[in-house]
């Protein structure tokens, strides 16, 4: 990839920064952020129910203060990172999700759990709008669907390690496994330290600030905030539906939930090749049409393949979707790294809110309709309709 040449801050020497590492940066950012503080606790809530550590709804309740840390992180990371720098905020995130990591390793009680969990949350959600405008301004315009989906396949993995390495790491033990979750997160920090970009680079002058109408840019946020409504149904109740709706067990159960990783980990780099190619705002539209089918197929058909299907097809556009509609500001804010960054704070609040909305909604439904699945992935499906619903009438020219 490209060397980007980096102006020298006072007391510093210039130094060239490899495109490859900043976008490894990215890629272990989200790794951390994402894929370890929060898909990683997913396989180890019923190890801490079994250990005794927790109740069954007191776990589940820990588990929800990472989701309301990330609406905070979301709302706050730009704040905070206009005080420290980008690159301090971005390091001391990283460092706080492999503390807050290995602090979990300690029964200390539910205060103790839910204050880390919650910061960790906080710094995932900031890693979340930081990590790639860091990163994308200083990738060529022809390259960011690819670099994007790099620095997004981390969440995937980490979904892929919630399955294969943590049954590994709880053969040692609860302790263990958060110990060994904590030292992977600060290891990654360390190949991310010096990956960063420090300075943002010179908007274009051709830039036209006035060309985006403010409708078009709220249609992208609701678009993106359903999208996490619609896939609520396979991030919760996947397994649960395959091991004891359908009675496959648990084993089966983890099986798809492996290839919902595997989805998750390909998803943002095909995803980025294809909207190189033909543009974010077209392959957003293809990616509904295929989301609105992966999550509806579980409530049509029960066969391995349609399960298999469905796993790979939403676990891929859940994390792919990330960088397409992160491109997609890109795209309609051009040259505006400021407006992209404040632009991709707001979709990522309003994806939060939505997403920690809709797993409470979904689950309460759940309860209340005796147990029936199917409702649960219509509605999705629906989310996701009304989502391509709303895009494809904010077109405003050709070629969005």
């Amino acid at each position: 990839m490209n060397t980007i040449p980096l102006p020298a801050r006072s007391g510093e020497h210039a130094r060239p920064v490899r495109a490859w590492h900043a976008a490894l940066a990215g890629f272990s950012a989200s790794l951390v952020g994402i894929g370890l503080a929060r898909f990683a606790y997913t396989p180890l809530l019923p190890a801490l129910v079994a250990a005794h550590w927790f109740s069954p709804a007191l776990a589940a309740y820990l588990g929800a203060a990472n989701l309301a840390g990330y609406l905070a992180g979301a709302l706050l990371g730009r704040p905070i990172a206009a005080r420290l720098s980008p690159v301090a905020t971005l390091r001391s995130m990283m460092l706080l999700t492999g503390l807050s990591l290995l602090a979990c390793a300690w029964p200390a009680g539910a205060p103790w759990f839910f204050v880390w969990r919650f910061l960790s949350g906080l710094a995932g959600g900031a890693l979340m709008v930081l990590a790639a405008p860091t990163v994308l301004p200083h990738v060529p315009a022809q390259r960011r669907g690819m670099v994007g989906g790099i620095i997004f396949m981390g969440v995937g993995l980490g979904i892929v390690a919630s399955g294969t390495l943590l049954p590994m790491l709880l053969q040692l033990g609860l302790r263990a496994a958060w110990l060994g979750l904590g030292v992977l997160a600060l290891l990654l920090t360390a190949l991310a330290w010096g990956g960063w970009p420090h300075v943002a680079p010179a908007a274009p002058a051709t830039a036209t600030p006035a060309s985006t109408p403010a409708g078009t840019l709220r249609a992208l946020y609701a678009c993106y905030a359903l999208n996490a409504v619609g896939w609520v149904p396979h991030m919760l109740f996947l397994v649960d539906f395959i091991a004891r709706g359908l009675g496959l067990g648990l084993r089966t159960g983890a099986a798809y939930w492996v290839l919902f990783g595997i989805g998750a980990s390909v998803g943002p780099i095909a995803v980025g090749d294809v909207a190189d190619r033909i543009g974010f705002g077209r392959t957003l539209r293809l990616a509904l049409v295929l989301q609105a089918a992966g999550v509806v197929l579980p409530a049509l058909a029960t066969t391995t393949a349609a399960l298999a299907a469905s796993s790979l097809i939403v676990g891929a556009f859940v994390t792919g979707t990330v960088p397409l509609v992160l491109g997609r500001l890109h795209e309609l804010l051009p040259g505006q790294p400021q407006r992209q960054g404040q632009a991709w704070r707001t979709a990522t609040a309003a994806f939060a809110v939505c997403q920690a909305l809709a797993a409470w909604g979904f689950s309460f439904l759940f309860g209340h309709n005796g147990g029936d699945y199917g409702p649960l992935f219509l509605i999705g499906t629906g989310a996701i309709g009304l989502s391509l619903a709303i895009d494809v009438m904010s077109i405003r020219k050709p070629g969005q």
